[in-house]
């Protein structure tokens, strides 16, 4: 009878891998969705639609892409959706967003880790920049300081939430300037946040440099300082933190790219981890994302994983030090 049993299981076994292997063969027979935990119209929304805007291509995936935003407390809703209810099957995706939910998981309150999830490809690498509206008396991050030191938690600014990159970064700004800030998260995201310095609601604010490339063009905003170890390409006139004088490295930089749901039949996250790069990589793609001030930094599912366990380590050691 164990006999029997045991040759049953191995059967059983024989025909889910089969069946797995035909499925991954077949995918995608529908359209995937990608979630994405931030509102639309932020950095994270209005990269995404770009990158996954050829996947319906037949040289890409060959079904298109759509986008559904699940936004709200810094990212925490949506990931906590994807990590415990989204179906492992390959047709529920999601953004990514690095150091976001790697340090929420760190701080805890969340149903998440790096290890809910399994990366599939990087697109963007985004830095985080100091923004002040058009009109405001401040010319420099010596300006912010200066204010900071005479006002001890009297300088607003805004941040898509807790535990975020915009976060992490004015976290590292208190400690290297030594002040007190009155860091205001916005439940809206990014775009929330940007409209905040851009009403006067706050006296500035930290936010992606794909989002202030933008505000500035349209001349609502200046901005002060680059939170990265070198200038960017976008703005080579706005001076890093350290050149500014500010022992600020560049753990607060804004990863981004696409993940699947721990479960996800490997056959499935192969074909993926496979087409998803030469997607990023699409010239129409690269053009708008340019366009648009987005840096791209296109990496594949083998250098993600080795990007989150290294940024792990160093959220670690820097969430405990802060």
């Amino acid at each position: 009878m164990k006999t029997l049993i045991a040759a049953a299981s191995i059967a059983l076994m024989g025909l889910t891998g089969a069946a797995t292997a035909q499925d991954a063969e077949s995918y995608p027979e529908r359209p995937v969705m990608l979630m994405v935990s931030y509102g639309a119209g932020g950095a994270t929304d209005f990269q995404a639609r770009i990158v996954t805007m050829t996947a319906g291509n037949e040289d890409a995936l060959g079904v298109p892409i759509a986008i559904i935003n699940k936004p709200g407390a810094g990212g925490r809703v949506g990931w906590n959706w994807f990590a415990t209810q989204a179906d492992a099957d390959g047709y529920t995706l999601a953004a990514y967003n690095i150091p976001h939910f790697i340090a929420q998981s760190i701080e805890g309150g969340v149903e998440y880790s790096a290890d809910s999830f399994e990366p599939i490809a990087n697109w963007g690498a985004d830095p985080a920049v100091f923004v002040v509206a058009a009109d405001s008396e401040f010319d420099s991050m010596q300006d912010v300081v200066d204010y900071a030191k005479e006002n001890p938690g009297g300088l607003t600014f805004s941040g898509a939430g807790l535990f975020v990159g915009h976060h992490i970064a004015a976290l590292q700004l208190e400690k290297a300037a030594g002040v007190k800030l009155a860091y205001i998260p916005n439940n809206a995201g990014g775009a929330g946040a940007m409209k905040a310095v851009i009403a006067g609601e706050v006296l500035g604010g930290v936010n992606n440099l794909s989002d202030a490339y933008r505000a500035r063009e349209a001349g609502n905003v200046k901005i002060l300082g680059v939170f990265d170890l070198e200038r960017n390409d976008f703005l080579p006139d706005v001076p890093t933190m350290q050149e500014q004088g500010f022992d600020i490295d560049n753990a607060s930089v804004n990863f981004r790219g696409i993940m699947a749901p721990k479960g996800t039949p490997q056959p499935i996250i192969d074909k993926l981890a496979e087409t998803v790069p030469a997607m990023f990589e699409n010239a129409r793609v690269k053009k708008q994302m340019e366009a648009g001030g987005s840096p791209m930094h296109v990496m594949t599912r083998d250098e993600v994983i080795e990007m989150w366990k290294a940024r792990e380590k160093t959220l670690n050691e820097l969430l405990s030090g802060l």
